[in-house]
């Protein structure tokens, strides 16, 4: 059997990952080694490897259509974490349509396609929201508009123009008070949390850059987070029939002071193994449960 294991990255990202150097030596503590290995290398022989696991293709949403080849290109060829079916699910943010079904609490989300879905939208953009696409990472293309609706309008129009969807949610204040909570799980089992602060508290775009730069730090989740983390890791394990090798619930204070799903992250998220010890042995010992 093949003993190495590829984590799969970009050119772009290899210095902004932090989770990388920690898993490589806790791979090495069992004895794998494993390799830092872009995402769109022609020269890979994604056969020789173990398993090819998804970390840090943060340039995905720019060819989305080539990313989306390529998952199903190795995962004929080796073992994908997460799999092909988690990650093309997770990576269009439409997804949040499924769990607001299912009764989850989720960040109210209003999906623009067309003039007429933005007409249905007018009211809901003369307020305080963040405009979005559906598919993206590192908060490209989001901005927060606070009670301008022509510019919320334009930057809608801009994005669907541009063949997205766009998504419209109104800003959730409590995030400027607390953050962002981060719960991680690998292979089902809760592993740790982590707070994140207000990207858009200024309401000043993050522009579109690979990367960007985060307020982090650690944080024990609540009861009620952990509920809802919970809940969403049991939606997913039922709908795709097993736990992801990783995943990344953000849960935010929502305005009737409960938590609520801002997103779930199970393609290419940052797992801030430095904020808890031992994160990272937790997760090879995931990787080896699977």
């Amino acid at each position: 059997m093949q003993s190495s294991i590829a984590l799969v990255s970009c050119g772009e990202a290899r210095e902004h990952d932090t989770d990388l150097p920690l898993l490589i030596r806790a791979f090495g503590d069992r004895g794998l080694v494993a390799h830092i290995v872009d995402w769109d290398d022609s020269s890979v022989d994604w056969s020789s490897y173990r398993a090819a696991i998804v970390r840090s293709p943060w340039d995905y949403h720019r060819r989305y259509g080539e990313f989306v080849q390529w998952l199903s290109e190795v995962s004929e060829k080796a073992t994908l974490h997460n799999s092909t079916d988690i990650i093309r699910w997770n990576t269009d943010k439409v997804y949040l349509q499924e769990l607001v079904s299912v009764g989850l609490p989720v960040i109210p989300t209003t999906y623009v396609r067309s003039a007429e879905d933005l007409v249905l939208a007018n009211e809901l953009i003369k307020g305080d929201v963040v405009v979005k696409p559906t598919i993206s990472a590192g908060s490209n293309n989001t901005e927060r508009h606070v009670n301008v609706p022509a510019s919320a309008a334009a930057h809608i129009t801009q994005l669907v123009d541009s063949g997205m969807v766009a998504m419209v949610q109104p800003y959730q204040r409590f995030i400027d008070e607390r953050g962002e909570t981060g719960m991680l799980y690998f292979n089902g089992e809760y592993s740790h949390a982590f707070r994140k602060g207000a990207i858009l508290a200024t309401g000043e775009n993050t522009k579109n850059g690979l990367f960007t730069e985060e307020d982090i730090g650690p944080r024990d989740a609540s009861r009620e987070e952990r509920e809802l983390g919970d809940d969403v890791l049991d939606f997913v394990t039922e709908k795709f029939g097993r736990a992801p090798l990783y995943a990344r619930v953000d849960v935010v204070r929502g305005s009737g002071g409960y938590p609520v799903l801002m997103e779930l992250e199970m393609a290419e998220p940052s797992l801030y193994l430095h904020t808890s010890r031992d994160s990272a042995t937790r997760f090879v010992q995931a990787f080896l449960a699977q």
